[in-house]
């Protein structure tokens, strides 16, 4: 079967599953089906595992595990293009040794993802490094690859992997995740008000200026506020927030706030709005107050883990009495004394869209999942499901010029600013 035979059948089942098509009016269904069709939709933010990439079991090509993102999905939902993501933990400890164990494992998945695109589908997919590859690739009826790093952790204090990672195609990098590193602070400061670095730290200045000199776009999703305003004045490109929401819609830190979103602005950026549950719709009290209580079950364990990964390994690691008076209590806690509020919709997720756009404007928005790393909203919960953003965005009365800048003309735009500095940069350096 041909790539667009292929093509073909994935709109068609699309077309049968959907579930919000067949409540909209079907003369806007087909309209939006159109502009979807025609425009290059990017995601800028799915995680991976290192498993799903290898050759005997070919996850992400066949579809057979419980990824929210693979190749057959993206095909299903008309998804074009994704940024995969090296990500690395932030380890609490900040030593030669865990920024060289952080090191590892980003190349690790660096090697998986060149084995997808170089051996393992190169027919359905194309690897990415600059704007108008993912035009060559897109146009070719394959789908286009990507990568983007989470974590500035694996740099450790050697700033010559910055080049190295973008030799590799790394196309962005957050200094921080969740937990401050070397080179900044972390949003996670709000929760205790103890900072590392006050902002970013000396070396992170330092990589600010490598970042731009190599042509690797600078995401501020992770980071405090106070890192990315100092990001603001130091860089000499465009800047991105690759998954982040609204903080006046849901305050949580993970979230921009007016200022930032105008700074974003006036730096010519892009935010990428992130569909993820939890920073698309939230009740502060009720999650601080859920939030609390998870925090005191888990140290009354000895559950020690910095990311939900580690949670998990921790607590299966629990005696088997121990581990279901943990999963039991666990349950309480979060089904019944702090239920969850209904999981956020489409709608929802477009508020925040809608919302960047009226304060900064449409040349400053993009969009995210954050897929396989927690992400998903009732409507997008799944890859196969990304024709019901377009959906709302047409409902919402965006054009097609607007909604192709959305889903992947502006990220394409600021790519290609980054690169120019990049250039010139590296001919002032000679």
């Amino acid at each position: 079967m041909s790539l667009r035979a292929i093509r073909h059948a994935a709109v068609l089942l699309l077309l049968v599953t959907a579930p919000l098509v067949a409540q909209d009016d079907a003369a806007l269904a087909a309209r939006a089906r159109q502009i979807h069709d025609r425009v290059m939709t990017l995601d800028t933010h799915v995680d991976i595992s290192p498993a799903a990439f290898r050759r005997d079991t070919l996850n992400y090509v066949t579809g057979i595990a419980r990824n929210q993102v693979d190749i057959p999905k993206m095909e299903a939902g008309g998804l074009d293009a994704v940024f995969l993501i090296v990500y690395v933990g932030q380890n609490r400890v900040i030593d030669s040794a865990t920024m060289a164990a952080a090191y590892q494992q980003a190349m690790d998945k660096f090697a998986a993802v060149h084995r997808l695109t170089d051996s393992l589908a190169p027919t359905r997919v194309g690897f990415a490094r600059t704007a108008d590859d993912a035009r060559r690739i897109y146009a070719s009826g394959r789908k286009v690859i990507f990568i983007g790093i989470e974590n500035g952790f694996p740099i450790g204090n050697d700033l010559t992997r910055i080049k190295q990672f973008a030799d590799l195609g790394g196309r962005y990098l957050s200094l921080a995740h969740n937990g401050h590193s070397q080179l900044s602070d972390s949003n996670t400061g709000e929760r205790d008000g103890v900072w590392m670095w006050n902002g970013l730290s000396p070396l992170g200045r330092q990589a600010i200026a490598e970042l731009n000199k190599w042509g690797v776009m600078i995401d501020i999703s992770h980071p405090s506020k106070l890192s990315m305003m100092q990001t603001l004045e130091l860089t000499r490109a465009p800047i991105i927030a690759s998954h982040s929401g609204v903080r006046a819609l849901c305050n949580h830190s993970r979230n921009l706030d007016d200022e930032q979103i105008r700074g974003m602005g006036r730096n010519g950026g892009v935010i990428q709005l992130v569909a993820f549950n939890s920073y698309v719709k939230c009740n502060p009290g009720r999650d601080a107050e859920r939030q609390g209580a998870v925090a005191a079950l888990r140290k009354e364990y000895g559950i020690t883990g910095a990311n939900q990964r580690e949670v998990s390994e921790q607590v299966a690691a629990l005696p088997e009495e121990r581990r279901n008076a943990y999963l039991a209590a666990q349950e309480d806690i979060t089904a019944r004394r702090y239920p969850a509020d209904p999981m956020a919709t489409v709608a929802d997720f477009v508020n925040h869209i809608d919302y960047v756009v009226k304060m900064i404007g449409i040349d400053h928005v993009g969009i995210s999942s954050d897929f396989d790393g927690g992400g998903g909203v009732d409507g997008w919960r799944n890859a196969g499901e990304t024709f019901n953003v377009t959906l709302e965005l047409v409902r919402r009365g965006y054009t097609e010029e607007q909604i192709a800048k959305i889903w992947s003309g502006n990220t394409l735009r600021v790519l290609t600013e980054v690169q120019k500095v990049a250039a010139r940069l590296q001919l002032e350096a000679r």
